[in-house]
């Protein structure tokens, strides 16, 4: 498998996974509406660029035709930005899926890649929450990611292999930049302000550094189709608290940050166990928080990323805010 679609292309991971792919000798066709901007990629061969919906199912069917496999990551990504529009929200990541399946196994493609979310666990009091439990989802966004699985699992085949990702918060650098979520929020005002709010602090918060993420992707597709085709795998680094979180993020950028703490009503702790992708494929994550906090902060010295406390860029849900998609 050679020639690879990305959905969702041009977002937070996606465009780093297109141009770590086209690295790896795979052509990559990265279809998205590119509301972050175009300039996402480094690539500059063996890597199409297609502006599409993922709801337009003319431009789907037309694009998919030669691929070897899809990586579907496009949707509405986090509960703030789905529930700012919940019909929107509900268009793109559930009503949408089931005809790309379709399309997909139609137009050949031999394997299917889903980005669910470990958010599909809910919470669990559980030391070690794996593939195997319930899923408790508590919202509208995770609840439509389970449904998704679901429907992904009516189409596995010999002939189209069917597999289901659930990672952690992903973190670190990339061109599309993220700027709300937790590693990535502390550091940026952290190393803007000098000052980081936490409230609450002792719950656990799943994570996974960018690079790694990457390479699970990289793994899936290229694991044998017997350990894939049907299969769900957590992807995640070790669960750390955030006032852990919080004191890494200070301690690799100076002692002169504040941490201010804060009660917090909400002491939800989300988080899950990658045992079973390292048992089965032997993936292992090799970059931790303090790695991206340090990628973050080399990019700011950089000037890679500007205005990183107000361009609405950085933040999903003021750009969902600003452009009203429909």
């Amino acid at each position: 498998m050679k020639k690879i679609f990305i959905t969702g292309g041009g977002g937070y991971v996606g465009s780093a996974l297109a141009d770590y792919l086209v690295t790896k000798d795979y052509k990559v066709t990265a279809y998205d509406l590119f509301l972050y901007g175009e300039n996402v990629f480094s690539s500059k061969s063996n890597l199409k660029i297609i502006k599409g919906d993922i709801r337009n199912l003319d431009l789907l069917k037309s694009s998919i035709v030669g691929q070897d496999a899809v990586i579907h990551l496009a949707c509405i990504s986090n509960d703030p930005s789905f529930e700012l529009n919940p019909e929107l929200g509900k268009s793109i990541n559930l009503n949408a899926f089931e005809p790309l399946v379709k399309i997909s196994r139609d137009a050949g493609v031999k394997r299917f890649i889903y980005a669910s979310s470990s958010s599909v666990y809910g919470i669990k009091e559980e030391a070690n929450v794996n593939e195997e439990m319930n899923l408790e989802p508590l919202t509208d966004y995770s609840k439509f990611k389970v449904e998704c699985e679901k429907i992904l699992f009516k189409y596995k085949s010999e002939n189209f292999d069917t597999t289901i990702i659930r990672p952690a918060t992903v973190c670190g650098y990339s061109k599309r930049q993220r700027l709300d979520v937790i590693v990535n929020i502390l550091t940026n005002l952290a190393y803007h302000n000098r000052e980081i709010t936490v409230f609450g602090g002792e719950q656990l918060r799943p994570n996974i550094h960018i690079k790694d993420m990457l390479r699970s992707y990289l793994c899936l597709l290229e694991a044998d189709s017997k350990k894939v085709n049907g299969e769900i795998f957590n992807a995640g680094w070790q669960n750390m608290s955030v006032n852990n979180i919080a004191e890494t993020v200070k301690n690799n950028i100076g002692k002169d940050v504040k941490i201010i703490r804060s009660i917090s009503n909400d002491n939800r702790s989300y988080h899950i166990s990658s045992e079973k992708i390292k048992k089965i494929l032997n993936f292992e994550t090799k970059f931790t928080i303090k790695d991206a906090v340090k990628d973050l902060v080399q990019a700011f010295d950089k000037k890679l990323l500007i205005n990183t406390l107000s361009d609405d860029i950085y933040f999903n849900i003021k750009r969902m805010q600003k452009i009203n998609l429909k």
